[in-house]
């Protein structure tokens, strides 16, 4: 596995609070945990609602909803962060 890898986080819109936009609060453990392992990440807006995805090397490695990662924190107790990573390591 590259020390720095480019990681695309690419996320799409979801619903809070009656109102439908990209937000970034959900997304703060994942981006925590890829760049404590040394993964240079770049938040991307997509228009698929929900949607989370990372791409490395132009392959989408995992992807999930965004509503199923945790609000806020670092990460650590978010399983599904776990996952994301080991999909990144996994990827090379």
């Amino acid at each position: 596995m590259p020390a720095c890898a480019n990681v695309s986080l690419q996320f799409g819109p979801y619903e809070s609070c009656a109102e439908v936009k990209h937000r970034t609060e959900r997304l703060e453990g994942l981006k925590v945990v890829l760049t404590s392992h040394g993964h240079t990440v770049q938040m991307e807006q997509i228009e698929t609602w929900n949607a989370v995805c990372l791409v490395v090397n132009g392959e989408v490695v995992f992807q999930c909803d965004i509503n199923d990662l945790d609000f806020g924190g670092d990460g650590t107790l978010d399983g599904l962060c776990g996952q994301a990573l080991q999909a990144v390591v996994n990827s090379f």
